[in-house]
């Protein structure tokens, strides 16, 4: 749509043309309500059209209206207004109006002098430095981007647009279409704005891969020699040409003039690397040597060049300097270039603080650390009552950052290029970007075991604690999960889980837990991807992951061990040895706190590995506990009979998950059920008669439901026949309606119920389950009153499981008991009580009175200030007595996973220790 000058857009009179290109018409205008001058920007009909690229595009601005800096060339608005009073709006950009001539103006009369060139480099590496520190990359650094006014001040264009316009959401050199570049032309052709725009791309973007701010660093390299040149370092006739040269073509390093510093020809090797890898890894490194070189300081130019070309283990870290003459001497007493062998420095550890108050908590893994080594990101709260979110700590900084909207995130993963966080919370999969922002959901995710963000844009992630299920795969964009792999059940009911990315993105390192409860005894197995057969690298051991030095580590009795890795072969390269004593992990679902960047550094929690094993014991609302006289087992899910004589929960011994009995008055234990595979999550009928439980029994896969008469008389009788999971919760009073939660592959979980038909005398027959509660929100834990006019439950719906009651049959309204996030809602028998677990272990009850058609229930308090241990996968260990007056817990025998702590441990050096202790592939 053309413009004239003298017209109104909006707020907006419109001046003169600035320029055309494949974004649309650009107009220098004056924005009324301010009395500023101003750059709008156009969008075109065909884009403002596209719902879907537009919703993508003002995603975007927003994240670009945040840079501020005296070199970026801000974006005010993204707004639409009708021309002239008329009646078709218009989409544009209101940006800030750059004076001066551009680069590639500028460059048209030739090279430009050293200290000149110089001085506008050093200002661009400032607004990009700026830009990085925010998670923004340029993707479209080039000399039509960059504005010098005649006193020689800069300002940066378009920062992230190129992103922000594709129409497949990733930035330019991650399309086809390479001329919708955003930049604006006054004059040129279709074909020149093309080759402008390749000329300066990355290998990586060149080769249509994910990038980051290296690429910025690449085009940064490619901008300055031509400066210093006057000539276009990769230039061609056709596009691909021009990205042939990228690809291929070494820099005519003769070619820059002879008075160019030493510093800024490192420099401009450094950035100019092809392996991103190997190139400048941070663009404030090239603004301090430009500094340097413009102040006349070759020594000190010098040494900080040497300084950046040591190995990773004598570098500074983010978090502590080498200062001073001394330290430096020291550092190249170690590392002379004149010396025939390298000696490594031993690794060094550091305790050091999280900067949150509360952390690490919350189930899976809880601790991640960027790729680039510069933030660490974990699950943590500011007070007990608080529900956990993810926290960020750059470890530069003294002080963590929550992010707002992760309330009860778990197991957070980075993106490849350290911008973006993933994590999963209320049954989804989502990410936020690390410089703060509102959350997106990607997937479902009902009952996650981690994931991984691969450098082809995918993530890997297990949705479901479910045997038979394995890895799927979704784009970081979000979409349609699809499968991944198939986990081989010729070993027994297993599952694929905490899955990792290898370099490249061609194949994924996960283990395979058999049997639940304790991953010990887990393979750890790689397979090519998007297809590819499945291969077992190692027996026995949990959460593996690759490292950049060539090895792979996991866990095992509390241990880090660590082994050489060839990922091309996909192949060990000797035996595992221990590497690390005393990190934190869980055998019960197989997740670690440790996490290792790229950069070399290793972080844990001290600690040791959590089992399943727990007693059996009594606790009163004064919070004192008292053990049973039984041997402590792999217990689960305890529940009362009706009449409070006996106990039945889950014990697991070895792969076997059986269903057993404890009698109070009697002190012993037998077993219930003895069927091969998994027999779990047992409840009493009403009359005491029967045991409901779930079972693996029909094909080892799916869990249906079955029961049996408690004096062992008769066969265990099939309730359910469903290719899902299901598990009882509860029985009405009458003896005849069954709620469970069905978690359907792909669904978050629902809540159903099934209706028996006949009596004892002729037999119970089980009618067709049917859904009770069903929506894209995950329910689970349903409870009867004890006069069966409500059906209590956690959902997830509100952001976080709150304990929410509704009437049944039904309809009729709903209420929320709980105010701060409940499980497990458990009625009294005995009073009009109604107790749940908090989300920090607490028991809490709420009164409550229930005329006619209305429920109403009183504040919730806590009960007791004794905690009950949290379990996840939908686990209970508590259950309360039918005289209302105490709670049959199971307690831990190890408790150290679920310890809260404030300290990590820091190693550095990490690489050459893992080399020295186990050979590597080459590198």
């Amino acid at each position: 749509m053309g413009l004239t000058a003298g017209q109104r857009l909006g707020a907006y009179a419109i001046a003169s043309p600035l320029g055309a290109g494949g974004m649309g018409e650009v107009w220098r205008a004056t924005d009324t309500r301010l009395g500023r001058e101003v750059a709008l920007k156009l969008l075109p009909a065909a884009f403002a059209s596209d719902p879907d690229r537009l919703a993508r595009f003002e995603r975007e601005a927003k994240l670009l209206a945040s840079l501020s800096h005296t070199h970026i060339a801000g974006l005010f608005a993204l707004e639409e207004a009708t021309l002239d009073g008329g009646a078709t709006p218009v989409r544009f950009l209101a940006m800030e109006l750059a004076e001066g001539e551009d680069l590639a103006e500028r460059l048209k009369r030739g090279a430009i002098p050293v200290e000149e060139a110089t001085a506008i480099a050093k200002q661009i590496a400032e607004a990009l430095e700026a830009a990085h520190e925010k998670g923004i990359v340029h993707r479209d650094l080039k000399p039509a981007n960059v504005k010098v006014s005649a006193e020689g001040h800069v300002k940066v264009l378009d920062f992230g647009l190129a992103k922000a316009w594709s129409s497949d959401g990733e930035g330019a050199g991650e399309s086809s279409d390479w001329s919708q570049s955003p930049t604006l032309a006054r004059t040129g052709t279709a074909a020149g704005l093309i080759l402008g725009t390749a000329a300066y791309m990355s290998p990586e973007q060149a080769r249509g891969k994910p990038v980051d701010k290296r690429a910025d660093v690449w085009a940064f390299g490619v901008l300055l020699f031509e400066m210093l040149t006057g000539k276009r370092l990769f230039d061609g006739e056709t596009v691909s040409d021009v990205l042939a040269a990228v690809l291929t073509r070494e820099p005519q390093w003769n070619e820059l003039p002879a008075a160019t510093p030493p510093s800024v020809r490192r420099l401009l090797r450094h950035c100019l690397e092809r392996n991103p890898k190997n190139r400048q890894h941070d663009i404030a490194d090239a603004r301090v040597a430009l500094d340097e070189a413009l102040t006349g300081a070759p020594d000190d130019a010098a040494a900080a060049s040497s300084a950046r070309a040591l190995p990773l283990w004598l570098r500074p870290a983010p978090w502590a300097s080498l200062t001073g003459t001394l330290a430096l001497a020291l550092a190249l007493a170690f590392w002379a270039p004149w010396r025939k062998a390298v000696v490594p420095l031993p690794p060094l550890r550091l305790s050091v603080e999280l900067g949150a108050p509360d952390a690490l908590v919350g189930p899976g893994a809880p601790l991640a650390i960027s790729p680039d080594g510069r933030l660490l990101a974990f699950t943590a709260r500011n007070a007990a009552n608080e529900p956990w979110r993810l926290y960020v700590r750059p470890l530069d900084a003294l002080e963590a950052t929550p992010l707002s909207g992760t309330e009860l995130a778990s197991s957070p993963f980075f993106s490849p290029d350290s911008r973006w966080l993933a994590f999963f919370a209320a049954g989804k999969l989502k990410k936020i970007a690390v410089a703060g922002g509102a959350p997106v959901t990607l997937c479902d995710a009902p009952d996650n075991r981690g994931g991984t963000w691969s450098e082809d844009g995918t993530i890997a992630f297990m949705p479901r604690a479910a045997y038979g299920m394995g890895l799927w795969r979704v784009s970081s964009e979000g979409g349609k999960p699809e499968i991944l792999t198939s986990p081989d059940q010729s070993e027994g009911p297993t599952t694929d889980r905490w899955p990792q990315a290898l370099p490249g993105g061609k194949a994924i390192l996960f283990m395979a837990g058999v049997g639940v409860g304790d991953y010990e005894s887990s393979n750890i197995l790689v397979q090519p991807v998007p297809q590819g057969a499945r291969k077992i690298l190692h027996r026995g051991g949990y959460y593996p992951r690759y490292v950049q030095s060539g090895h792979l580590v996991f866990i095992r009795e509390g241990t880090l061990f660590a082994a050489g890795f060839d990922p091309q072969r996909l192949e060990l390269l000797g035996p595992p040895v221990p590497v690390v004593s005393g990190v934190r992990s869980d055998t019960y679902t197989g997740p670690a706190l440790f996490a290792v960047s790229d950069a070399g550094t290793l972080v844990f929690a001290p600690g040791q590995a959590r089992r399943l094993a727990a007693s059996i014991q009594w606790m009163g609302a004064d919070g004192r506990k008292g053990p049973q006289p039984v041997p402590a087992g792999n217990y689960l899910n305890p529940r009362f009979s009706p009449d409070g004589e006996k106990l039945v929960l889950d014990l697991r011994q070895g792969r076997d998950w059986d269903v057993w009995l404890y009698e109070w008055g009697r002190e012993t234990m037998s077993r219930f059920t003895s069927h091969p595979g998994e027999d779990r999550n047992p409840i009493f009928s009403p009359d005491g008669r029967r045991i409901t439980f779930t079972s693996t029994r029909a094909d080892n896969t799916w869990k249906n439901l079955y029961w049996q008469r408690v004096d062992g008389t008769g066969v265990a009788e099939r309730l359910t026949e469903s290719e899902s999971d299901q598990y009882p919760n509860s029985w009405h009073p009458n003896g005849r309606v069954l709620a469970f939660t069905d978690a359907t592959p792909g669904a978050a979980g629902d809540l159903s119920i099934v209706e028996l038909e006949g009596d004892e005398a002729s037999g119970f027959k089980p009618g067709k389950p049917r859904p009770f509660v069903n929506s894209s929100f995950r329910e689970r834990d349903a409870a009867f009153s004890p006069d069966g006019r409500w059906l209590a439950y956690a959902s997830d719906e509100p952001g976080r499981p709150e304990i929410v009651v509704r009437p049944f049959p039904g309809p009729g309204g709903r209420w929320q008991v709980s105010t701060a996030g409940g499980l497990l809602p458990t009625w009294s028998r005995s009073r009009n009580d109604l107790f749940f677990q908090a989300l920090d272990g607490l028991l809490m009850v709420a009164a409550y009175d229930a005329p006619k058609e209305t429920f109403r229930s009183e504040k919730p308090r806590p009960w007791s200030p004794g905690r009950v241990s949290l379990r996840g996968g939908g686990f209970r260990n508590f259950d309360l007595h039918p005289d209302g007056r105490r709670v049959a817990v199971l307690e831990p025998v190890d408790a150290s996973f679920d310890q809260r702590t404030d300290h990590v441990v820091l190693v550095q050096n990490f690489f050459d220790e893992l080399r020295r202790l186990a050979p590597a592939a080459p590198r």
